[in-house]
């Protein structure tokens, strides 16, 4: 079974994403998907430590990536295809490389900004970010 991951960040170009994965999965059938979204770790300093309890905000940040999640989750359900979504913390383009390797993914399939290569490096992009630290295959959808 070929297995692909597609990060989701709500964006117009990650959608686009999720609609590419649906058409390489009807191409390569039995296939499954693997949508996720990564949250950067809150950093919670000073006197904001003492007002802030770190579950409440885990909570927070759970019930808005599962918002955030249903746009994807909707296409890929209505398309028929083999899913499984996660939400996880940390420092997103490592995160993404190391869980599409941990689950043997086949390839990741990303949106971008559709920046170009000068800005791209400027702005040190997710997605730059990501072709630079993974061996698997990435496609790019802009």
């Amino acid at each position: 079974m070929r297995k692909f991951m597609v990060p989701f960040d709500g964006s117009e170009n990650s959608l686009r994403a999720v609609h590419y994965a649906v058409s390489l999965v009807r191409d390569e059938s039995p296939a499954q998907v693997y949508l996720a979204t990564v949250n950067p770790q809150p950093v919670i300093y000073g006197e904001g430590a003492l007002y802030i309890d770190p579950r409440k905000l885990e909570q927070i940040q759970r019930e808005h990536s599962e918002r955030l999640l249903e746009a994807a989750v909707d296409v890929l359900s209505k398309a028929g295809v083999s899913y499984r979504k996660e939400i996880l913390t940390g420092d997103v383009a490592p995160t993404i490389v190391a869980r599409a390797e941990e689950l043997g993914c086949d390839a990741i399939v990303m949106g971008t900004r559709g920046m170009g290569a000068l800005s791209g490096l400027i702005m040190g992009s997710t997605a730059t970010k990501v072709v630079h630290l993974t061996k698997l295959p990435v496609i790019l959808i802009k």
